[in-house]
């Protein structure tokens, strides 16, 4: 008996409404857009789908809208890596959930050459550049090994490890190493606010190294101040730039210490990005112990702007570092203190 192959046609109305579906842009329900991952895996040994964090991050689609964790294995990631601000909501973190074990760093400078021509700028030369909302980062460090001595004859030796832009950004058992400029907390723009929470962390630099204009807190760290490269002891904790309708940084029950000389490190100076007078400066550390490495008049001025422009205050810190108000040193009053706090300065949202 003669086997009769039947083939599968689809009806008329099902092909006219294919037809219209595309005509109008739209698909058939079998060519439907497949759901965003929400876990990826890194592993630079090649066990995992990804032996790089910007791969991973590569690969989660624009416009996410629900959380994408990506779990990053122990090893040393060298390679810059960009969140760019169209893929909000990822949460990178290291797998062992300690920061050592995982670390993402590269050494480009603010006056490093690139391929196209001139160089990166401050901003550019970070590391890891975290520009989405909502980006979450724990368990890992972030470093920028640029050799300063290495390259003595080149000019502009800032050297960023992390450069924030977003809004409600947290960081969590984090360390951020550098030299100058290591942890950029930035905004998208002068006008729009970067929330940054910054909790159990590590953060070492000699120059400027917690800078820019986010609205940011900082809890229960350690901030170290170093050497420069060439041995010398001085240098600036801070450096911001706040707009003046937004809070600038908060840090909180931390400690500021360091193996250099005593007296040798000024808490901030305020940076008037671009000469901008309108900038209102303003960094706040309470309840923090000041190691011996801090200055006994712990502010002072930045390319021509004084500091007593700026907000700089502090309140019930101890440690030797630490002193009763001056003219000098201004301190908060006990009602002024009641309006710096995480939760005051966040603005209603809640890490």
């Amino acid at each position: 008996m003669r086997s009769r192959t039947r083939t599968r046609t689809l009806s008329v109305p099902l092909l006219l409404a294919g037809a219209l579906l595309a005509t109008a842009g739209l698909t058939t329900p079998a060519a439907a857009t497949a759901p965003a991952p929400t876990h990826l895996t890194v592993a630079a040994d090649g066990s995992a789908a990804f032996t790089g964090v910007q791969a991973a991050i590569d690969a989660v689609p624009a416009g996410n809208t629900s959380p994408v964790t990506i779990t990053v294995q122990p090893g040393v990631y060298r390679e810059t890596v960009v969140v760019p601000s169209n893929k909000p909501h990822i949460r990178l973190v290291g797998s062992t959930g300690r920061a050592a074990d995982v670390t993402i760093v590269y050494n480009n400078s603010s006056g490093t050459p690139k391929p196209g021509g001139g160089t990166y700028g401050t901003s550019g030369s970070a590391t890891f550049m975290a520009d989405a909302d909502d980006f979450e980062a724990r368990h890992l460090t972030f470093a920028n090994d640029f050799d300063e001595l290495a390259h003595a004859d080149q000019p502009n030796h800032q050297a960023v490890a992390l450069r924030t832009r977003g809004d409600r950004i947290v960081l969590a058992n984090i360390a951020a190493h550098g030299d100058q400029d290591t942890l950029l907390l930035d905004s998208a723009n002068k006008d729009r606010q970067g929330r940054v929470h910054i909790s159990d962390s590590l953060i070492t630099g000699n120059v400027d190294f917690i800078f820019g204009r986010a609205t940011a807190v900082i809890t229960d760290s350690v901030i170290e101040v170093t050497r420069r490269p060439d041995g010398t002891s001085a240098g600036y904790v801070t450096a911001p730039s706040t707009a003046a309708q937004f809070p600038g940084f908060l840090i909180t029950d931390s400690v500021i210490t360091g193996n250099v000389g005593d007296g040798t490190y000024y808490l901030g100076r305020p940076w008037y990005a671009g000469g901008d007078a309108t900038l209102h400066p303003q960094v706040t550390i309470r309840d923090t112990h000041l190691s011996a490495a801090v200055r006994a008049t712990p502010w002072t001025d930045m390319s021509g702007f004084p500091w007593q422009g700026a907000r700089f205050a502090e309140y019930h810190n101890t440690g030797p570092g630490s002193a009763p108000p001056t003219t000098n040193r201004p301190h908060l009053t006990d009602q002024q203190a009641a309006a710096h706090t995480p939760t005051t300065w966040l603005g209603g949202w809640t890490p």
